[in-house]
Order: C-alpha cells, then sequence, then structure tokens
C-alpha cells in the first residue's frame, strides 16, 4: 500500500509533464511566426514565465521587445496590458488611486480606480525612462504580487508577471534601476541584433501585406499547472551543488580569490532560488523532466549579470560581469 500511493503520485505527474510538453511545443511554434531567428531570448523569456517569475528585456531600439511580449501573451491567453514609462509618469498611474465620489443621495465616498498593473501580464516598456520614485513604485507588487492604496491591500490577478523592456544606460534620457528592483527580476534577458539570415526573414515577411494571426495555444490555468510543475520536478544532488558552488563563489571573499578580487557585491540566496527554478523549466522546454549541468551553465548569465556589480578597477581593466560568470561557470562540472 505504501509504494502505491507514490507510484500513482508519479504516473499522475507524468500524465501533466506530457500534457504541459505538447503546450510548450505549441507555444515555442507559434511564437516562432512572429518573432524570427531569436531562439535563445524566446527560450529564456518562456523560461522566465514558466517559472512564475518578472523578465527585463536590454537592447537598443527597434529589436521588437515590445513585440516578443505582445506575442507571448497572445499565445500564453494571458491578459495583458502595457505601460509606456515616461519622466513624468506617476506612482498612481501604474498603481491606481482612489476618486472622491458622491451618490445619489449626497454621499460621498472613496472608490479605488485599479490601474494597469492589475492584470496577469504586465509589459513595462522602457522601465528606465522614469524617475526611481516611480520604478520603485512596481516593487511591492512584484515581490508580495498585491499593492496597498490609502492604506487598503488589493490584491493582484494570478498569475501575475512583469517583462520589462530597458534600454542600455548609456541612451540619453535613462535611469539606472535601484538594486532592490533589479533582484526581483528572475532573469535579466540580453535583446541582440538577429542574424542575417533572421534578418532577411524579417525584411521580406514584416513588409508585405499579409499578417498571422496570433491564436492562444494555452489559458492562464495551462500556466499555472506548468508552474506548479516546474516546482515539483526532481533535482540532483549534483545539479543543486553546482548551483550552489555558482552563486556563492560569485560573492566577495568567497571563491577563487583570481576572480573574486573584481567583484564588488555578488548574487545572494534569491539567485540560487531563480537558477534552481529556471533551470527546471529550461529541461522542461527542452522535453525533458529534470535539470542537466548544462542547463545550469546556459542559464546562469541571465539569472546573474543583474544581480552582481565589479569593481571599479575590474572595470578600468575591461572586465564585464559577463566575463566573470563565463569563469565561475568554467569551474563547476
Amino acid at each position: 500500500m505504501g509504494d502505491a500511493a507514490p507510484a500513482s503520485i508519479e504516473a499522475a505527474m507524468m500524465r501533466t509533464a506530457e500534457a504541459a510538453l505538447d503546450q510548450v511545443a505549441a507555444a515555442r511554434a507559434a511564437i516562432a511566426k512572429i518573432i524570427f531567428g531569436q531562439e535563445e531570448i524566446i527560450e529564456e523569456a518562456l523560461v522566465t514565465l514558466f517559472c512564475g517569475g518578472h523578465g527585463l528585456l536590454v537592447g537598443v531600439p527597434g529589436l521588437a521587445k515590445t513585440k516578443l511580449v505582445e506575442t507571448l501573451g497572445a499565445v500564453l491567453g494571458l491578459q495583458s496590458r502595457r505601460v509606456q514609462f515616461t519622466p513624468d509618469l506617476m506612482p498612481a498611474d501604474i498603481l491606481g488611486s482612489e476618486i472622491l465620489e458622491e451618490s445619489a443621495e449626497r454621499r460621498r465616498s472613496f472608490r479605488f480606480v485599479p490601474g494597469p498593473v492589475f492584470t496577469q501580464l504586465l509589459m513595462a516598456d522602457e522601465i528606465n525612462r522614469a524617475s526611481p520614485r516611480t520604478q520603485s513604485a512596481l516593487l511591492q507588487a512584484m515581490q508580495e504580487y498585491h499593492v496597498s492604496v490609502a492604506g487598503e491591500r488589493h490584491d493582484l490577478p494570478r498569475p501575475f508577471h512583469v517583462l520589462a523592456t530597458q534600454n542600455p544606460l548609456e541612451q540619453e534620457g535613462t535611469y539606472p534601476l535601484p538594486e532592490a528592483q533589479l533582484d526581483r527580476f528572475l532573469m535579466q534577458i540580453d535583446v541582440t541584433y538577429p542574424d542575417r539570415a533572421a534578418e532577411r526573414r524579417i525584411l521580406i515577411e514584416t513588409t508585405n501585406d499579409t499578417q498571422v494571426e496570433l491564436k492562444p495555444v494555452m489559458t492562464a490555468d495551462d500556466l499555472m499547472a506548468i508552474q506548479r510543475l516546474i516546482r515539483r520536478m526532481p533535482v540532483g544532488e549534483t545539479i543543486v551543488e553546482a548551483i550552489l558552488d555558482i552563486v556563492r563563489s560569485g560573492r566577495p571573499g568567497e571563491g577563487n580569490a583570481a576572480i573574486t578580487q573584481h567583484i564588488a557585491w555578488g548574487p545572494g540566496p534569491r539567485a540560487a532560488q531563480a537558477l534552481m527554478l529556471a533551470s527546471r523549466a529550461r529541461a522542461l522546454l527542452g522535453g525533458r523532466l529534470a535539470p542537466s549541468l548544462d542547463d545550469v551553465v546556459a542559464l546562469a548569465k541571465p539569472v546573474l549579470k543583474h544581480r552582481m556589480a565589479l569593481t571599479f578597477a575590474a572595470r578600468a581593466e575591461g572586465l564585464s560581469v559577463s566575463d566573470v560568470i563565463i569563469k565561475l561557470c568554467g569551474r563547476v562540472g
């Protein structure tokens, strides 16, 4: 009797996994009809959502960051809204506010009017063009899944995800995101220029008169089922130790001194949690039910890059955070 229960649980998990694998494959195929030649970026965006996390897409204007977020919302069947961040955007423009109303009996009362954050997928477009005060307005929502306005708590819909786009910091009129808010993003997804073949396809297929109709291939409930499945996927002891080795060796005073001397501050425990979940999600995207060391190494950069900073001396020598992460991963295995 004792062996029958675990066996039935495992069988149920396998059925859930098989359905999830079909949905994941359908989602990738649908997105690929709209976004050309950016397989790694699409994978990292899907990993972020399948983990139940938030993503920061970084790249120069014109690389289809906004189009990717719109496509993800449509394909995954999520209610989505878009906020264009500007220097004059106020916190209430995102969270909502209370307005004073007068009834027919001339009684006055306040009514809460929800802001665009009350959605399942919020696209925060060019988030670093807003002031730090407005950027920070998202902190509570991203971490606690509710907002407080005038002392009242208002819960957000489930699932709730923020996919923010950001221009590189050297662009004019940008404000760097606070470290506390950066840590709320599961991954930083670097959106780079497409290769020649992909750009050729973009050139041909986006300048004709045909439009690809986007249809949902799953629902919000399907997405949450995948998120629950990912948290139940087994992780081998070798993978756990590899994640700990990479994250802990990226902190000043730990790991190899030749590497850590370049690090001003490193990733905290939330980074290890993110890398664990992301590795499971990448395995599922690859049709596997347990993560491998390759999954950990492949996702170390997008998970850790925005959670670390180099010393002034290291930056003066031309080192980048990506260079350091590659060295950290090279010591694992």
